[in-house]
């Protein structure tokens, strides 16, 4: 009989990936598909019906190819659905919706300290509390014994499987539900009575059952499927990382880079967090790992910035083809002094009051890119010292292919070693790791060379300019 194989369903914010898999972490087939932006009745909601047909076709196809024999799902998250009566209730939300003043006045009131929790105060829909409150105030009448109430990530394992659940990872990411000290939900959960509508919590590695009749008629796929609980994507990067003898249990950083750039500090064994010294103004937070230990994390919405600085439909940063062309640019925009100050994304990242724009923008567009990657680097420099990062960081994701902003940021970080690891399938190689813990990489980390020349003073221009603002907000 043909050996069962492995699919990760990676539900992100901006793209959705459909990855099939050997038990031995080989790459078989890699789809992937662009979320829809939704507004429906005035207010933007995730394409969840889109990517359930997308999932359902092909999964169809995966089916023909290879024999599965287990689903693994991966999710960002600040995503919340609602079940009811067996079925989705209304449409998640959109994180990046605006939330109007008199929900989130009186929400505000509501919070736990981020003593406790470790979730700051966020922008928009982000802090999934707020999602829960709004949606409470819009639909009452959804809210009672016949509700549920999953995380993101288990939606999908729960639309596959049929068994409802939550889990630590995407409750303890800046949800405001739940507490990673006690390993609890948090009181406001619990006063709200939204806690006791929490589906059962499960470990991220736990088998929730098989797929369900229906879908197994829906794609091909044997009844016999297996489908686990699933975990956060950034999590699941950071589970990727520690695959790696260079970083395992050391003292260690994973920056996962995406439409969000999310550094999470592993401590050294027997360090102690300590909520007080984590600066949640300036968009840090505690993450909760797969095995419930809490993780010192600080981000930026950093892809996002990227797109908007360089435009959507210029040549990505990213493109393997261009990098010596972007490379070669870095001394001229130093020279020039060009440097976009923060931010492009208001109310993110460590510059969070920040009002972004050029100094200088160079007109060359190798040079623009160039100045764009090194901006990448600055900000995620800022946000490393945080939650003080050191010793070893790993660059994982899209722009771990962005040659000038790995550089720039092995230059600005002497004292650290930067490594970079396979750019597309990490978030991927962490899911196959909860089903076994002993896969080893495919492949070596790389040890990032700095660049020859001194970015000292370029950063304490940009630094000093960006406090500046920030102050000043």
């Amino acid at each position: 009989m043909e050996e069962g194989h492995i699919v990760v369903l990676d539900v992100g914010k901006t793209l959705a990936k459909l990855t099939l898999w050997t038990k031995a972490g080989i790459l078989v087939e890699r789809r992937v598909r662009q979320n829809a932006r939704i507004c429906r009745n005035d207010e933007n909601v995730l394409d969840v019906h889109g990517i359930e047909n997308w999932l359902i076709s092909t999964l169809y196809e995966f089916a023909r190819i290879r024999r599965v024999e287990s689903i693994i799902p991966v999710a960002h998250g600040a995503g919340i659905a609602l079940i009811r009566n067996g079925c989705l209730a209304t449409d998640p939300i959109d994180y990046e919706m605006p939330i109007i003043a008199a929900d989130r006045d009186g929400y505000e009131q509501e919070r736990d300290s981020f003593e406790k929790t470790g979730s700051p105060a966020l922008p928009d829909g982000l802090n999934v509390g707020l999602q829960l409150h709004r949606q409470e105030r819009l639909r009452p009448d959804l809210f009672d014994e016949h509700l549920t109430i999953v995380t993101w990530a288990q939606y999908w394992s729960w639309l596959l499987s049929g068994v409802a659940t939550t889990e630590a990872t995407s409750l303890g990411c800046h949800t405001d539900l739940w507490l990673p000290m006690a390993s609890k939900p948090s009181d406001l959960a619990s006063r709200r009575g939204w806690a006791r509508r929490m589906a059962p919590l499960r470990k991220a590695d736990s088998v929730l059952g098989t797929i369900t009749a229906e879908w197994s008629d829906r794609t091909g796929l044997p009844k016999d499927v297996k489908i686990y609980c699933g975990i956060h994507d950034s999590n699941a990067a950071l589970l990727a990382a520690r695959g790696f003898s260079e970083i395992a249990n050391n003292e260690s950083t994973v920056l996962s880079t995406g439409t969000w750039f999310v550094a999470m500090r592993s401590p050294a064994p027997k360090t102690l967090v300590d909520l007080k010294k984590i600066p949640e103004a300036r968009d840090c937070l505690v993450n909760i790992d797969a095995y419930g230990r809490p993780v010192p994390s600080a981000r930026f919405m950093g892809g996002r910035e990227i797109e908007i600085l360089t435009g959507v439909d210029a040549r990505r940063v990213d493109i393997k083809p261009d990098q010596p062309a972007l490379v070669a640019a870095v001394p001229a925009v130093l020279r020039a002094g060009a440097m976009v100050l923060p931010t492009m994304a208001p109310g993110f990242g460590p510059f969070a009051h920040g009002r972004g724009r050029w100094l200088d923008m160079p007109i060359d567009p190798s040079e623009r890119r160039a100045a764009v990657c090194l901006y990448a680097a600055l900000v995620a420099d800022a946000a490393l010292d945080l939650i003080g990062a050191r010793e070893r960081i790993l660059i994982e994701g899209r722009f771990a292919e962005a040659e000038v902003f790995v550089r720039g940021l092995a230059t600005l970080r002497p004292n650290d070693k930067i490594f970079v690891s396979n750019a597309h399938n990490d978030v991927s190689y962490g899911a196959l790791r909860l089903i076994n813990p002993s896969l080893m990489p495919s492949a070596a980390l790389e040890a990032i060379e700095p660049f020859d020349y001194d970015l000292l003073s370029y950063r304490n221009t940009w630094r000093s300019e960006s406090e500046r603002m920030e102050e000043a907000a």
